[in-house]
């Protein structure tokens, strides 16, 4: 009966029972693959899996798949040695013309193995290659995808935009990690006070509030970075939040450094600024300095009047 049917299909489409039985297999294991495919992600979705878990099993089964269905479909095509000889050879007298027509996908894909083998970041990391940064939301054979931060928002908070990169840009850029390895990463804030401002006070205010705020992350800091020298040459000898004294042309500059969640920098920033704003007030003797024009009166300011000597015109 199947002879039958294939000799009546072959009459009106003229294709021989032979691809015909090639296509019905086909279309059975793409049927089963995807089939079973579909019932593994009704299951994920029946438990509580979280996203970040889903979202791998969804990729993943994606790959599996398509792989799968390229070895078997190709295996039914190509069972025959004939067959195979004529594709190997056309294959073989075309590579080096696909090689460099497709040379951009090509390097894509070879970023897509690199970025699955060694792994430099994952879906929900905050990377940076050249100059777009953000947090990776998605991965692709030829892209990778990150939620923008920084531009024109400050403290790395998010843009709301959504850049698509070419995974062979991780090949030609230089790709930074504000999470892979030590995950904390050091933040600075300078606070500018007048020369007349008692300076030694202002420094031990900004010590305390910066321990308060930054000593939280110390200790998680310290068990991350012995982590991460396993792998890294990454060594600190003080973690602990610290105040360092320089003079600028306006004041003291004082600048506090400490350890913080990469996206937690702007929300600690704001806590330690309000904190700032807080104590200075109390304080009569220290005064935020900024550009200004100030003129002195020695004698109305308890000091020697200044003697201006003129050189001699004849000298």
């Amino acid at each position: 009966m199947l002879t039958t049917f294939n000799n009546w299909v072959s009459s009106f489409v003229s294709i021989t029972p032979k691809y015909q039985n090639n296509i019905i297999d086909s279309i059975a294991v793409g049927f089963i693959i995807f089939f079973t495919r579909w019932c593994i992600l009704r299951i994920t979705d029946k438990y509580d899996v979280n996203l970040r878990t889903k979202y791998r099993i969804s990729k993943t089964s994606s790959y599996v798949a398509t792989i799968l269905m390229i070895i078997i479909v190709g295996q039914i095509w190509l069972k025959d040695n004939h067959a195979t000889w004529d594709v190997s050879t056309f294959f073989g007298l075309l590579s080096a013309g696909i090689a460099v027509a497709l040379k951009d996908p090509i390097a894509n894909i070879a970023g897509w193995l690199f970025i699955l083998w060694k792994r430099p970041f994952e879906v929900g990391d905050r990377i940076q290659v050249g100059e777009e940064k953000g947090d990776v939301i998605d991965q692709r054979i030829f892209m990778f995808t990150v939620l923008e931060i920084g531009n024109w928002v400050d403290a790395d908070q998010s843009t709301g935009r959504v850049i698509h990169i070419p995974n062979a840009r991780i090949f030609q850029q230089t790709l930074a990690s504000y999470t892979k390895g030590f995950e904390y990463i050091w933040n600075e804030i300078p606070v500018l006070i007048t020369f007349e401002s008692d300076w030694k006070k202002a420094k031990q205010i900004l010590l305390d509030i910066s321990h308060e705020h930054g000593e939280q992350f110390t200790k998680p800091a310290e068990k991350k970075m012995k982590n991460a020298a396993k792998r890294f040459m990454i060594y600190y000898k003080n973690l602990t939040p610290i105040v360092y004294t320089s003079v600028k042309e306006c004041g003291v500059m004082l600048t506090i450094r400490y350890l913080t969640e990469p996206r937690k920098r702007r929300n600690s920033e704001q806590e330690i600024w309000e904190e700032i704003l807080t104590k200075f007030s109390e304080h009569k003797n220290i005064d935020f300095a900024y550009p200004t024009t100030r003129f002195y009166n020695n004698l109305t300011e308890g000091k020697d009047d200044v003697v201006v000597v003129r050189p001699n015109a004849n000298t």
